[in-house]
Parts: C-alpha cells; structure tokens; sequence
C-alpha cells in the first residue's frame, strides 16, 4: 500500500503519496490552510485536500501522517506550542482519526524534516551515521532528534527542541516565556531587528549579509559576527550533549554559506572536545519537501 503524507503549515497545506517500495512521488497536491478561519477549517481542508488526491488516484489512504507546527502533549494528548495557534489544546490526532476514518500518526514539522533528510536526503551520502540532528534555522529555530532513522520525540514530546534553549539571559522577550531564547537571537527576524535596533533602518538578511561581504556596512558585519558567534555556542552545546554523526541544516538562515566554514570554527572554540570538530555539517537535499516526505514516513 502506498504512504500519504501530510504537512500542515501556517499558509498551505499539502499532501503527498509516496510509493511504499522506492519512495518514489505517486501524488501530490496543496490547498491553503486558511488558519484564521478557525481550527474546523483546518480540519475541513484536510479532509478536502486528502478526497482531492484520492479522486486523483481512485485510491484511498488507510493510514496517514501529519507533520504539523507544536507537538502532541504526550500526556494529554493536546496540540501544544503551535504558531498556529487555534490548534494548541486541541485533540487533534483524535479527531482527525474520527473525520477521517483512518489511523493517524502526528509530529512536530522540524521532526519530519530530520527524519526525511535522514532517509530521503543529505542523509543518504552518510549511511553510517546512526544519530542525525535535523536543524531548522528560518523565521523560526527548531530541531528534530533521529537515531537508526526513528524520532526521538522524548519524554514530553518536545525531544530536539534546541531553539528554545537561552543563550543570552538578557536578550529578546522569546513567545515561550523567556529571554534569549537561540530562536530569539539567530532566527532571520531576530537578526533583521537586531539590524534595524542598530540603523533605524529595515534590510532583509541576504541584504544585510551581501554588505557585509562586500565589507561596506559596519553594521552588518557586526550582525554577521553576531549569528556566527551565536550560532558556534548554540551548535557547540547541541554536539556536547548528543554527540550526532551528522547535522543537516535547513531554513533560509541555513543557507548561508558562512555557516559552514567561519561558523563552523566558531564551533570549535566551545566544544568540549580540545577545539577538534570533525561532525558533518551540511545542507538539506530535499527543499520545501521535507516536511510532507517525513510525514508519510511516520508510518514507514
């Protein structure tokens, strides 16, 4: 039977069918999530966009996966920490499995990108590597923990969360309740306030990086100086507690090429290792397709 997958974001949602034996695309298909309309919307869209594909395939999913913004309180089993935010506290993986008719499986979208890179992936020229940190570094900071190709969703369900970890005790007000937060102080946004606090004045982070290396804004190669300084601690505390073979780092942050040559040294001066790194850091393969490809592996 094949694997359906999908991936609920903020602005769209998708879903893809993957052959069971190769992996290989069967379908996919996307509507918009309309979130503001409520979280029976939502639900509404799903079930639309699932009936979608299935017409397409004149076949039908007996199971599915989900890869959603927040987790599954393990304890409850309420949505909790999603910027989606009508969907915290809701049961979701219970009602979906009743307006759908099928069994579920959910988990956080930074999870189901690690897992997809692992498998589908950067993760295929590192076949060895039986621990793998997946990394998201965009408008948002999160992570997903994978070993021998199986999340780690952890006690309380927030397994990989590094983005919520202080690294300045003193720093931006983060939405979780704390100060500093790594989300707060290297996400895209953090860096592009940090900017404009210093100039008054707004620029995108690729703009702020190109005039930083082209070496005619002070200012940006403070910022620029800033992420990598920041980023070295916060990856250093990550590979002094997991140790992973592999890291794999997406998100629009994630693309800057600095991270893997002046940050990675950056690294070296934290870690509890006498300055030697020698763990693979290295971008994604799959783009925007992580997330939905993981959530049909949930049942892989």
């Amino acid at each position: 039977m094949n694997i359906w997958g999908i991936d609920l974001g903020g602005t769209k949602i998708e879903c893809v069918v993957l052959n069971d034996q190769n992996l290989g695309v069967i379908a996919r298909q996307r509507l918009p999530t309309e979130a503001d309309k409520g979280y029976d919307h939502i639900l509404f869209q799903i079930k639309k966009l699932i009936n979608r594909v299935a017409d397409q395939l004149d076949e039908s999913p007996d199971r599915i996966g989900f890869a959603t913004p927040g987790v599954l309180e393990p304890a409850t089993q309420t949505m909790k920490n999603c910027n989606t935010t009508c969907m915290n506290g809701r049961t979701m993986q219970k009602d979906l499995e009743a307006l759908l008719k099928i069994p579920v499986r959910i988990a956080n979208d930074a999870n189901c990108f690690a897992l997809a890179e692992t498998r589908m992936g950067a993760g295929r020229k590192h076949q060895n590597a039986e621990v793998v940190f997946g990394i998201i570094m965009g408008t948002g900071v999160g992570g997903g923990l994978i070993v021998h190709q199986k999340i780690i969703k952890g006690h309380h369900g927030i397994g990989g969360e590094w983005g919520h970890n202080i690294l300045d005790e003193n720093g931006p007000q983060c939405y979780c309740g704390k100060r500093g937060c790594v989300e707060t102080v290297i996400s895209g946004p953090a860096l592009e306030k940090a900017y404009e606090n210093f100039t008054g004045t707004h620029l995108k982070l690729n703009e702020i990086l190109q005039r930083h290396l082209e070496r005619i804004d002070a200012h940006a190669t403070t910022i620029i100086d800033h992420l990598l300084e920041n980023y070295g601690k916060a990856l250093s505390t990550l590979i002094n507690v997991i140790d992973p073979d592999l890291i794999i780092i997406g998100g629009g942050v994630g693309n800057m090429d600095l991270l893997y040559t002046e940050g990675y040294e950056r690294i070296k001066k934290y870690i509890f290792n006498n300055g030697i790194l020698t763990t693979p850091i290295c971008k994604p393969e799959l783009g925007d397709s992580a997330g939905v490809f993981g959530a049909a592996l949930l049942w892989e």
